[in-house]
């Protein structure tokens, strides 16, 4: 069950128009390792998660997942709002007004729409864990380089706050990947599991 409160997890308060920093910053809100694809994989990953406070672990940051893309989108919208009709011309901008105007639509920076493979779930908790650690690396990378690319203070400001929570996200599934090892190693799942082991004959 999820309630909706109606404010960002973190201010967005963009004033300045630009065509070309929107361009760039929608690839975190459908692109490869964008927020669409976090929130949908660990609020997909979490039923098949076979321990209880790592179900409500990936609920949870799945959840903030889902405000970060609400922010993300906000800031889109900021960026692109009051463009005048030469920005709209801008040739980095014109080809994704012509598609969606200036409406915020998930895709990658390159303009390769959204798509499901952008995340990943196994079934397997290592494997699903092992995933969102190095998904939460690559969306704390994608930030920096926006930050790289961004010279209006109250773009980084925002974008300083979601790498921030990359590397938490990365810390508590990296907690989650210690707790599921221990449990498993007390079965020896990995090492011993019969259902696991080859039966190939020696020849």
């Amino acid at each position: 069950m999820f309630v909706y409160e109606k404010k960002l997890q973190y201010p967005v308060r963009i004033r300045k128009p630009d065509q070309r920093m929107a361009s760039v910053i929608i690839s975190q809100y459908g692109g490869p390792d964008g927020e669409l694809g976090a929130s949908l994989r660990y609020l997909s990953q979490r039923y098949s998660m076979p321990y209880n406070e790592l179900k409500g672990l990936l609920t949870d940051v799945g959840t903030e997942e889902l405000g970060h893309l609400e922010m993300v989108g906000s800031m889109i919208h900021q960026l692109t709002r009051d463009l005048s009709d030469k920005q709209i011309q801008d040739s980095a901008f014109a080809p994704y007004f012509t598609d969606h105007g200036l409406g915020v639509y998930p895709q990658f920076a390159s303009g390769q729409p959204y798509h499901a493979a952008a995340m990943a779930v196994k079934g397997d908790p290592i494997t699903d864990l092992h995933e969102n650690l190095a998904a939460e690396q690559k969306a704390r990378t994608t930030y920096e380089n926006l930050i790289h690319l961004a010279d209006d203070p109250d773009v980084i400001d925002v974008l300083r706050f979601l790498r921030a929570r990359e590397i938490v996200h990365y810390q508590r599934f990296a907690e989650a990947l210690a707790i599921v090892q221990d449990r498993l190693e007390e079965k020896n799942f990995y090492s011993f599991n019969p259902s696991l082991q080859c039966e190939c004959k020696n020849k």
